[in-house]
């Protein structure tokens, strides 16, 4: 073992290390609770100013960390700040930026890379860099090791070390935490892997080690193909049910009472969220270089990713029923974040939609109880506020399209007084006459 090896496993062990966590997004931010929950001092570095006072204040600015954690970690030390001069002073560093596709669906990797040349001036000996953006296998070895010992004149699993960990983070879900999800690790080198064993280990409950880097980018990449190929697979039977006059989902409540065999994905306007509309291709991408052409995975890609089309069908449907034309109709989307009961609106496919509807000439609002105002999105653009569902509002409306079905709705009052909804989430049982399933 390395002498200094020993020595920051120690800083480890007896919680004197000090984490530095690069993103303060959905990732990051909640690394950056678990960290200071176990009494580890926390630096955490973002560009967004915006995030960098709200924390620094006390304040969240995501809906479901409360700001009594953020008030909470701040007693125990934590800052935020974007000064990256200061990662010398950590004996860790994770990576938690994001992983966009660019405009070919082809990997962005620009915020990895700027972020690895920000913080490479400013490495040290004994530091260990861990990187858990989802990404493609080879990417921790083949983009990150060559800036960090070419800039830092440092060499990964002597001097420094070096860690893949993906992140397993699902905004608003009850049943999981970061300390209990367990936690896949990869080190470019033994000690590495050791190094990043011993620091995820000191807040999650069961670290998975893998032989390299990239087994566990591979691993990340594979949990999420796999829910984007089923949720393919359950949207192109939706299709095929609808045209049968069958209810999806309740063949697929019935599939489900099997114990074996068969586990239950749901079918909706699209998919969303920062994993599944974008990781996949971060493996066709990386698989061309090798001569293998991922044609199951682009398939799913493409079913998904022509539901909002499939939907604006309906819409069409529903009001030509009516010789009303969609061009000057009335429209309220109801549900703009990409999931339930969170407020996270990363590859929203009800944003997608709402885009496609106002391309249409429809008049379009949405009501959001987690959205209060339309936030500021790179590639989206809507200077709207959230409307508060009431009966003579809804009854304003051509035609209510249930995009995320939020707890906080109040179905029965939208049944009772919209003069057509299109369900894309199954919500409504039975057959309505101003329901129209999608």
């Amino acid at each position: 073992m390395v002498v200094n090896m020993e020595s920051l496993f120690n800083l480890i062990k007896n919680k004197k290390a000090k984490i530095g966590i690069v993103g303060l997004g959905y990732v990051g931010l909640p690394l950056t609770l678990r960290f200071s929950e176990e009494n580890f001092k926390v630096i955490g570095f973002d560009i967004d100013s915006r995030k960098i006072n709200s924390l620094n204040e006390g304040k969240s600015y995501i809906e479901h960390i409360d700001h009594s954690l953020i008030a909470e970690a701040r007693k125990k030390g934590f800052e935020s700040t974007s000064d990256f001069s200061r990662i010398q002073e950590t004996d860790a560093v994770i990576l938690c930026v994001p992983t966009p596709l660019n405009k070919y669906r082809e990997p962005d990797l620009s915020f990895v890379e700027n972020t690895t040349r920000s913080i490479a001036p400013f490495l040290r000996k004994n530091q260990v860099i861990c990187l858990e953006s989802t990404t493609y296998p080879g990417t921790t070895e083949e983009v990150l090791k060559p800036i960090l010992e070419s800039i830092s004149d440092l060499k990964v699993g002597q001097d420094f070390y070096l860690v893949y960990s993906p992140e397993r983070e699902d905004p608003g879900r009850k049943d999981f935490s970061t300390k209990t999800t367990p936690k896949v690790c990869g080190g470019v080198t033994r000690n590495c892997l050791e190094v990043g064993m011993v620091l995820y280990s000191s807040i999650i409950e069961k670290v998975v080690p893998v032989s390299s880097t990239q087994v566990a980018e591979m691993t990340k990449l594979l949990e999420n193909i796999h829910r984007s190929v089923n949720i393919g697979l359950v949207n192109e039977l939706k299709i095929v049910a609808d045209k049968m006059g069958i209810d999806i989902h309740e063949v697929i409540s019935a599939a489900a009472t099997k114990p074996f065999g068969f586990v239950p994905y749901f079918p909706g306007p699209g998919i969303g969220g920062h994993c599944i509309p974008i990781d996949p291709f971060y493996l066709t991408w990386k698989a061309r270089e090798y001569g293998v052409h991922t044609r199951f995975i682009e398939l799913a890609g493409e079913i998904n990713n022509s539901m909002p089309d499939y939907v604006m069908d309906k819409v069409n449907f529903a009001l030509n029923k009516s010789q009303i034309s969609l061009n000057g109709a009335k429209i309220l989307v109801l549900g703009i974040s990409y999931k339930k009961n969170v407020d996270d609106m990363r590859e929203s496919p009800s944003v997608f939609i709402m885009e496609k509807l106002v391309k249409s000439g429809a008049h379009v609002d949405y009501s959001d109880p987690h959205v209060p105002v339309f936030p500021p999105m790179r590639e989206h653009h809507f200077d709207l506020k959230s409307i508060e569902i009431t009966q003579e509002k809804l009854q304003t409306y051509d035609c209510v399209v249930l995009t995320t079905d939020h707890d906080k709705f109040d179905y029965e009052l939208i049944q009772n007084y919209s003069k057509r909804i299109v369900d894309t989430r199954g919500k409504y049982k039975g057959n309505h006459e101003n329901i129209f399933r999608a």
